[in-house]
């Protein structure tokens, strides 16, 4: 009976790396706080989140000193080729749901598909940085669907999705512990 059994290959995936996915989600909650306090037409200042956003990627991934500080251990393969997947699918979603819009400049579309897109894509990332990521995603994109619906509450939904990164990502940052999981 054994012959006729299929042995399932497990992964094992650790979750070394929370702290500095914390640092990131908590700088970028503080730039969309920030691009949204000076958006004016724009809803979120495209100026301040671009210049933000970069300046937070080299801080919290690219920066080597902060990267070895917060890591507590490295990623596997398979959860790097996760991280490109997923940041192909946000960017590939961005194009689809934000882009439409872009010619019109109608900035409450553009902002809510790029949040929808962000919102999905933190799918992927249980891979990298485990179930919080599902909650994380699950959030962002039920704040997303509800700036559609509610198009003169389209604010409120973008200021908490801001609080809901900032939230996620201190509790990372001071609470993120390397964990793992069986796949």
């Amino acid at each position: 009976m054994s012959v006729l059994s299929v042995e399932k290959k497990r992964t094992e995936l650790c979750f070394n790396n929370k702290r500095s996915c914390g640092l990131w989600l908590t700088l970028v909650g503080l730039v969309l706080l920030a691009g949204l306090a000076f958006g004016g037409k724009f809803l979120i200042n495209p100026i301040v989140f671009l210049a933000g956003y970069y300046i937070s990627f080299y801080i919290a991934n690219i920066n080597k000193k902060v990267r070895a500080k917060l890591s507590q251990g490295v990623a596997s393969k398979f959860q790097i080729k996760m991280i490109f997947v997923s940041i192909a699918f946000m960017f590939f979603m961005m194009f689809c749901i934000a882009g439409p819009y872009i010619p019109s400049m109608n900035w409450r579309m553009i902002w809510l598909g790029v949040n929808l897109a962000t919102g999905l894509h933190f799918s992927g990332f249980y891979f990298v940085h485990g179930k919080s990521m599902i909650a994380l995603g699950m959030i962002c994109t039920l704040l997303a669907a509800c700036g559609y619906i509610f198009a003169d509450q389209t604010l409120v939904f973008l200021i908490a999705d801001a609080i809901v990164k900032l939230i996620f990502g201190v509790y990372l940052l001071v609470f993120g512990k390397p964990s793992k999981v069986t796949i």
